[in-house]
């Protein structure tokens, strides 16, 4: 395809130029009305595929934060009282029994618990570990304990055990899910992973979420957001700015602006550069960012 012809196609279909990618809306409904169809290819040099997605799954009654949020994530340990008066707190789903989010929730009126899960790889630490066929493990990730998933492969095993820790997030009083690791296609899982099938997941997901009450924040797969910000309610991300991936402007046609020009919440962690090295470009961008270790234990660092 032409230059000329490429731009046309973009202009006419509303298309979003993907970091070497293409993901181009076509036919999509008015939220809530119809699924849509997205024409999608991981790399340039792969043919254009059809993806067919479910509508979003509308949660009228569910939490969602605010543009501008204090937080706080702490995913090593459950905090003891008295707690940290923020409106919204990111907890390990597993280790956080109902009785320390109840708590949470009597502390500050209106405060969001946030469940944290992997969704993208297996952990053989977590209690439901044996419950994950063997054909659905593929290469590490690079963490001790952790093995991508085959998430093409979704619907069966994976898509029930998911069911059942998003169940034991609602069970336990959290407000919404951080799904983590849902950027499989971009990494050497070992299962040749496409774009498509990303997105296939990473709705059904955001989905499952809304069905359970719950809100869904997009963790990973910043390249998609054109086409998944309809259907993930706020996004959390890390070191976008120590990377300058945070913004359309610096990705070239996607990036986590989208979600605060749409009026959804954005929550950036960022490791190793000091507050006055992010912290303006975050107030301009209206992140929520914080400075944590890679612990992800209770020191934290807010943006003034």
């Amino acid at each position: 395809m032409t230059g000329g012809a490429l731009a046309a196609l973009l202009a006419a279909l509303a298309a979003f130029a993907v970091a070497g990618a293409l993901v181009v809306a076509v036919g999509v409904g008015a939220a809530g009305r119809s699924g849509a169809v997205v024409t999608t290819a991981a790399r340039p040099e792969r043919a254009l595929t059809k993806v067919t997605l479910p509508a979003p799954v509308r949660c009228g009654s569910c939490w969602r934060p605010r543009l501008s949020e204090s937080w706080q994530i702490e995913l090593s340990a459950n905090p003891p009282a008295p707690y940290l008066r923020v409106p919204m707190i990111e907890l390990d789903g597993f280790d956080t029994p109902a009785a320390t989010v109840s708590a949470l929730h009597r502390s500050l009126r209106g405060r969001g618990v946030v469940c944290y899960i992997d969704a993208g790889t297996w952990e053989d630490w977590r209690p439901d570990a044996g419950r994950f066929p063997g054909w659905l493990l593929g290469r590490t990730d690079g963490w001790p304990g952790e093995r991508w998933l085959d998430i093409a492969r979704y619907p069966g095993a994976l898509a029930r055990i998911m069911r059942a820790r998003v169940q034991m997030c609602k069970r336990k009083g959290f407000n919404a899910v951080d799904f983590d690791n849902v950027d499989g296609y971009a990494n050497d899982t070992g299962f040749g992973l496409t774009a498509a099938d990303q997105l296939r997941y990473d709705v059904f997901l955001a989905n499952l979420a809304h069905q359970f009450g719950l809100a869904a924040a997009l963790k990973n797969d910043e390249q998609q957001i054109p086409v998944l910000l309809r259907y993930f309610d706020f996004a959390i991300d890390e070191q976008c700015f120590q990377y300058d991936q945070c913004t359309t402007a610096q990705n070239g046609g996607y990036g986590l602006d989208e979600f605060t020009r749409a009026g959804k919440a954005v929550f950036d962690i960022e490791y190793t550069l000091k507050l006055a090295q992010f912290c303006p470009a975050a107030r301009r961008d209206h992140f929520n960012a914080l400075r944590k270790r890679s612990s992800l234990d209770a020191w934290r660092q807010a943006c003034p």
